[in-house]
């Protein structure tokens, strides 16, 4: 009898914990901190290597996503690879993408003609295939 008490109360502790990490999330998540981003613009940038794509493509074209996010006006970045889920609405034919937010579209303006920008585009277009760019602001 013991060992079920123990058991007993050791799920429910378990149970309050995982509830107070889900309210924690939720909380963190709130509506109210999402409309701080209102007035940012989001860069959103997918890249098909040309192919094949060798590891030591991969390894430069990595290093000049890394070298590009130091652009001072970047508030906020994602580097990314497809994500491997399939759904019919789901292009993961890219290779890579890369998501950039603004304060503002002036900080992206400052983005386009940076040095390191430039650098990246000089330094990595020849293995790239194919680039796509979706720009958004908030409605």
């Amino acid at each position: 009898m013991t060992n079920k008490i123990k058991r007993r109360s050791f799920l429910e502790t378990s149970a309050k914990g995982i509830a107070g990490a889900g309210i924690l999330a939720a909380t963190a998540c709130s509506p109210a901190d999402a409309k701080s981003l209102g007035k940012q613009f989001i860069h959103h940038v997918f890249f098909w290597l040309k192919e094949p794509v060798t590891a030591e493509g991969r390894a430069r074209f990595e290093k000049g996503l890394k070298a590009l996010i130091s652009v001072e006006t970047i508030a906020d970045y994602h580097l990314g690879i497809p994500a491997g889920t399939s759904r019919d609405v789901i292009d993961g034919t890219y290779t890579y993408s890369l998501l950039v937010t603004f304060n503002d579209a002036a900080g992206q303006d400052i983005y386009q003609t940076h040095p390191t920008h430039l650098k990246f585009i000089a330094d990595c277009q020849d293995l790239w295939e194919r680039v796509v760019v979706y720009d958004s602001i908030s409605i």
